[in-house]
């Protein structure tokens, strides 16, 4: 669904930063709703939205076990 979304974990990426995460969130929120930029009345749950997906992208990646590394 989302092909321009990279991989964020290792052997991928080795650093990872707080707006990698909002930008693989923010890529995601935009093809799911189908706004690039939404209107005001609806900026608030988009930009809510951007925050919990990731915040939930960093607890995944941060408990991800990667073997063989």
């Amino acid at each position: 669904m989302c092909r321009s979304i990279k991989t964020l974990r290792p052997p991928f990426e080795e650093v990872v930063t707080e707006e990698d995460f909002h930008a693989a969130a923010l890529q995601y929120v935009r093809k799911v709703s189908g706004f690039r930029k939404p209107a005001p009345h609806n900026a608030e749950a988009f930009d809510r939205a951007v925050e919990i997906i990731a915040a939930a992208t960093a607890e995944l990646l941060g408990t991800l076990e990667v073997r063989g590394r």
